[in-house]
């Protein structure tokens, strides 16, 4: 049998590689898409997760999810991904309808259809989810596990010193999610740069894959990688999305993870969204989230080349 999938998305450069490999996968089941305000207003978001879709030649519905965080304002990351959300290369991102219906039900109906099947990949702030949770509480019971981009398991984060974008955008959202009773696998942002840095060498092994897919995904990396490249980096780009996706595939990518209690901050200060990772207090009798420690990149790598591999 399948795996049935629901993935949630703010739908910018990186997210759109981690959907090009979840279309592709072997032995899964999208049941849906839904979208979420973070990266780019809920729109944009969803025209890209409609663009990628039409890309890959797959007719998964798309819903139209939270158009900002539970109790704060959007502030999104168009000052990295470019203005669309896909690189600012000119790529037709309008005109797509997205699938009429309320998203949190859709996430909802899924679990209670695949009630105890249903997996979860998050790539983007966690406020569908939490919304779905304050609605119907009962579905943290039915979901069988959720695979989190989100926080941070050691080190600084993306968006501040403490904070990881995701968790920082709806630190809310993101703290009512992990106190859930859904098992979680948290692969953070210090994965995605230990793991997945790709400098302009790397991606122009990527675009040599020669297929319309890697030319994609390599080219919507533009608007990141002038940012880096402007504040005096190498340019480059990172993947955490894909990675997150790539684990939920296939759980040996990962090599060292724990068991282990994280809290969320939601103060209004800087430690706004903040993983607190207790690295010590490793009892075996509460509520464990596991964090991704370590990953390994042959194997992430074996699973995008494949997928970008692919054409319709």
């Amino acid at each position: 049998m399948p795996r049935n999938f629901l993935i949630d998305t703010d739908t910018a450069s990186d997210d759109a590689v981690a959907l090009l490999i979840a279309n592709h996968a072997p032995g899964i089941h999208i049941e849906a898409i839904t979208t979420v305000a973070g990266n780019v207003p809920i729109e944009k978001a969803t025209q890209n997760a409609l663009y990628v879709q039409d890309l890959c030649a797959k007719s998964i519905p798309v819903y139209q999810g939270a158009a900002k965080p539970i109790l704060r304002p959007l502030e999104t990351a168009q000052f990295f991904h470019g203005h669309d959300g896909l690189g600012d290369v000119g790529l037709p991102l309008s005109g797509r309808t997205p699938t009429a219906g309320n998203p949190i039900d859709a996430i909802i109906d899924a679990a209670k259809k695949h009630s105890g099947s249903l997996e979860l990949i998050t790539l983007g702030p966690l406020t569908n989810i939490a919304i779905a949770l304050l609605k119907a509480p009962e579905i943290a019971g039915m979901i069988k596990h959720c695979f989190v981009m989100g926080g941070v398991g050691q080190g600084p984060g993306n968006m501040t010193t403490l904070a990881e974008f995701n968790f920082w955008v709806d630190p809310e959202a993101a703290k009512i999610v992990f106190e859930s009773a859904i098992p979680i696998t948290m692969i953070g942002w210090d994965i995605a740069w230990k793991y997945t840095h790709f400098n302009e060498k790397d991606a122009q092994s990527l675009r040599n894959i020669n297929t319309d897919h890697a030319h994609f995904a390599v080219d919507i990396q533009k608007a990141s990688m002038d940012f880096v490249e402007k504040n005096g980096e190498e340019r480059a780009f990172n993947l955490p999305d894909p990675i997150a996706v790539a684990i939920a595939l296939d759980p040996e990518i990962i090599t060292h993870s724990i068991h282990t209690n994280v809290a969320i901050l939601c103060h209004d200060d800087d430690s706004r969204g903040m993983t607190v990772v207790d690295h010590i207090n490793l009892k075996p009798d509460a509520k464990k989230i596991e964090v991704v420690l370590e990953a390994s990149r042959e194997k992430f790598l074996k699973i995008l080349e494949f997928s970008l591999g692919k054409t319709h």
